[in-house]
């Protein structure tokens, strides 16, 4: 029996464990694949308060979700990392959380952290190739493209930084954006444009990918003229890589018919960060949000595990009564 058991061992996940557990609740983190979610995909982290060290530049996203854990389990706060939710009860005072594994856990309060996972852009080729040369992870595949040609796709900061990372190794980066311009922040976008090794292609969209085996040539679409144009890898290349950084997908397939959704399926919550079941609560990019940050999901699961003491405080002062 736990005080709170938080779905999720991302930043949110671990901020909302360092706060419950210091204080003095008993906590635990359900982890399905590893901790950090996404972040531990990112090679430096320069807008986390803090995270610029004093001689060797950024934090990275391993970097800063080990110092997470390790403050977490020094609180108290429990990891288990491989625990699958299949199941969730969530309807009474206690609920229950039912793990593939057969295993059955309960708590006074739940808070939903699952994260987000890359989009996809849906065309033909693109799962046949995902690992083959479509990549959606700039810090696990960068290398692999030394001295090759690379597209992005995608305008925002991640796409925008991560084409940078890249130059690190490829001889040439595209960036391809389906709008006129870059989404990204201002300095970002300064910092790309310094770069002579990225290039950039707008008003296009990835119409198909194709390969035996692996990514050999791309054919784009210009969404305002229609016209596509296709890419071949050079003759000697063989291939190049195709990074997508589109935006994210909700994890929340196990919340179904169990949370009110939207329609895209995040997890709706007020600003205290509570779902419409009372006792249950989500954090970071599973709930809808203006901006998808490290910052954001901390202040997050700092929220939802506030809102999570004072709902447990109130159950265990009726049980006494």
């Amino acid at each position: 029996m736990y005080d709170v058991i938080i779905i999720g061992g991302g930043p949110a996940g671990l901020t909302a464990a360092i706060y419950n557990a210091r204080a003095r609740l008993k906590v635990l983190i359900l982890e399905q694949t590893k901790l950090g979610g996404q972040i531990v995909s990112t090679h430096e982290i320069a807008n986390f308060p803090g995270s610029i060290k004093q001689n060797d530049g950024e934090t990275s996203g391993p970097e800063l979700i080990q110092r997470m854990t390790e403050q977490a389990k020094e609180f108290g706060a429990e990891i288990e990392i491989g625990k699958k939710v299949v199941d969730l009860d969530l309807s009474d005072t206690v609920k229950k959380i039912t793990c593939q594994d057969g295993t059955i856990l309960e708590a006074y309060a739940v808070i939903c952290a699952n994260g987000a996972h890359p989009r996809g852009i849906g065309c033909p080729g693109e799962r046949e190739l995902s690992g083959k040369g479509v990549s959606y992870c700039a810090t696990c595949d960068g290398a692999f493209f030394e001295d090759l040609e690379v597209f992005v796709i995608g305008g925002g900061n991640s796409a925008v930084e991560e084409a940078m990372f890249i130059t690190t190794f490829a001889r040439k980066v595209t960036l391809i954006q389906n709008l006129a311009f870059l989404t990204a922040d201002a300095i970002a976008i300064e910092q790309a444009k310094s770069n002579d090794k990225i290039s950039y292609i707008f008003n296009s969209v990835v119409d198909s990918i194709e390969g035996d085996g692996i990514v050999e040539a791309m054919t784009i679409k210009n969404t305002e003229t229609g016209e596509l144009t296709r890419f071949e890898a050079d003759e000697e290349d063989g291939t190049f890589g195709i990074f997508i950084f589109i935006g994210n997908v909700p994890n929340s397939d196990i919340y179904q018919g169990v949370l009110n959704l939207n329609e895209y399926g995040y997890v709706v919550t007020d600003d205290a960060m509570k779902t419409d079941v009372p006792g249950v609560f989500a954090c970071g990019d599973v709930r809808p949000k203006v901006l998808r940050q490290v910052i954001t999901a901390a202040g997050d699961g700092a929220t939802a595990a506030f809102s999570a003491q004072k709902y447990i405080e109130k159950i265990k002062s009726m049980e006494v009564v």
